[in-house]
């Protein structure tokens, strides 16, 4: 299983099954407002459906500038000199980043057709869209509602029991009662055959 620690993934982080099993990938999004922990329930999805066999890629929507590279890497160097596209590669992993004016920016659909080897794409973010998602809503952090707003939400994850919710509601604290549900609406099984 992979952990993310202070220094990265940890050494035991290896995969013996390299090959996509579903194809194309099914997307799941978690949609939320800010603070609502959307980063740490993709996490914990991800835990959960690896240990279960799935191999599983995520995208995350940004509505800010952000930048992944740093001063001083040759890849930051490569960037400032006025390269549009960097691809750093080593024997572990690919990074590929690409700049992008307002009118560049792809769409979910574009984002999914670059994953590889990967069943199964969490989305965090894109409250709007048509693909299949839950909303997340946290108590300590009240914001106007997704569902009924917005096709797709198919269910509410809440740290609070929801009343008058015309949605199922899974509770925040059963991560595998998401997944179960998760991969039910993707028409996965609960694990990798």
């Amino acid at each position: 299983m992979q952990r993310l620690g202070q220094e990265g993934l940890s050494p035991d982080y290896r995969s013996e099954n390299t090959r996509r099993t579903v194809s194309p990938p099914r997307i799941f999004g978690v949609a939320g407002y800010k603070n609502s922990g959307k980063t740490a329930l993709i996490v914990d999805l991800v835990r959960d459906l690896v240990a279960r066999g799935w191999r599983v890629g995520t995208i995350k929507h940004a509505h800010h500038d952000f930048d992944i590279d740093h001063p001083g890497k040759d890849s930051f160097l490569h960037r400032a000199a006025g390269a549009t596209e960097v691809v750093v590669a080593s024997t572990r992993r690919v990074a590929h980043i690409r700049e992008l004016t307002a009118s560049d920016e792809p769409s979910l659909d574009e984002l999914v057709q670059q994953m590889r080897d990967v069943d199964l794409v969490l989305v965090e973010g894109w409250k709007s869209g048509s693909h299949p998602r839950i909303e997340l809503r946290r108590a300590a952090a009240p914001a106007t509602a997704i569902a009924g707003t917005a096709p797709g939400v198919l269910a509410i994850v809440s740290d609070d029991p929801l009343a008058n919710e015309r949605l199922p509601v899974l509770q925040r604290e059963n991560v595998p009662a998401i997944a179960d549900f998760i991969l039910a609406s993707v028409g996965l099984s609960q694990s990798q055959p």
